[in-house]
């Protein structure tokens, strides 16, 4: 179970950044020459249900990883600017913060 949460929200990270750049390249294209919000129809609510869902996400590994405050709601901001969930997610893995096996047991030292 942990292991799926987990892909799931670096699936959602990476499928939120993605949305953000359709989203605003439909909102070039409905504010800029071609005038036209086929985009913006588009990818406006696909963009937010993988908004929501990263942040259901953002919880639930957080629960799951035992994330402490700071960085379960830096990862809950992430989800406002473009693109920002993908630096969180690379900073989070390259930080042990999405293990998907727990860590083994190490022996313990002889004492004596």
């Amino acid at each position: 179970m942990r292991e799926k949460i987990t892909k799931l929200f670096v699936a959602a990270a990476i499928a939120e950044a993605c949305s953000w750049l359709a989203l605003l390249i439909g909102m070039a294209v409905k504010y800029g020459p071609p005038d036209n919000e086929i985009g913006v129809k588009i990818f406006g609510p696909i963009h937010g249900g993988l908004f929501v869902l990263y942040g259901l996400l953002v919880l639930a590994v957080a629960r799951l990883q035992r994330w402490r405050l700071w960085p379960t709601v830096v990862a809950l901001a992430c989800a406002v600017p473009p693109f920002a969930t993908l630096f969180f997610e690379r900073w989070a893995a390259r930080r042990g913060m999405l293990r998907t096996a727990p860590e083994p047991d190490r022996p313990l030292a002889p004492v004596g």
